[in-house]
């Protein structure tokens, strides 16, 4: 008959062998949606400007050419005939630099800092985007994690987090949290 001490080591050989796989399979959907992610960036940034260009005073179709143009293909005069998308503008995220109180940020982005300096300084390590969600009393439903994820890689190209592990955030080296002023 088996121990039951070499028993548990053998659920927990097994369990930590799942969590790596997990793990595994969560850094290649990470790496693929940070992928997707910047895809959707350029995109963004590629119509922005379009929309800024026709909107701007002599922007219009002067200097265009008629030439034959295949069928399903936008001309200048249909898109000068759309009005140009309205860009919502968005929480500023300033870059992080010595002398920069966390209040320089909206309270989203400081409760995020809060809860990863809380985090750190327990000892407990880096903070996943599922742990703030609990913390914040948010249901783990993929929309509200993603928003989170989301604001959180705002603040690590900003210099206040620091990423060591993908989907794992701390306070960035040289940033103290929102009750440290800088």
């Amino acid at each position: 008959m088996p121990s039951v001490v070499g028993l548990l080591e053998q659920h927990e050989l097994s369990a930590r062998r799942r969590v790596d796989g997990l793990r595994e399979e969560a850094d290649r959907i990470q790496a693929e949606l940070a992928v997707a992610e910047q895809e959707w960036s350029e995109w963004m940034i590629a119509r922005e400007r379009v929309g800024a260009v026709l909107s701007a005073p002599g922007g219009g179709s002067a200097g265009v050419v008629a030439t034959d143009v295949p069928e399903g293909v936008v001309t200048g005069a249909e898109v000068e005939a759309s009005p140009p998308l309205a860009v919502k503008a968005r929480s500023q995220v300033p870059m992080w630099r010595e002398g920069l109180a966390a209040t320089a940020l909206s309270m989203d982005y400081q409760r995020i800092l809060a809860s990863v300096e809380d985090r750190g300084r327990l000892g407990q390590g880096p903070l996943t985007c599922q742990e703030m969600a609990t913390a914040f009393g948010l249901d783990v439903v993929s929309a509200k994690v993603e928003g989170l994820r989301s604001k959180a890689k705002r603040l690590v190209s900003r210099g206040w987090l620091a990423e060591p592990a993908p989907g794992r955030f701390t306070l960035a080296r040289s940033v103290s949290g929102p009750g440290g002023g800088s």
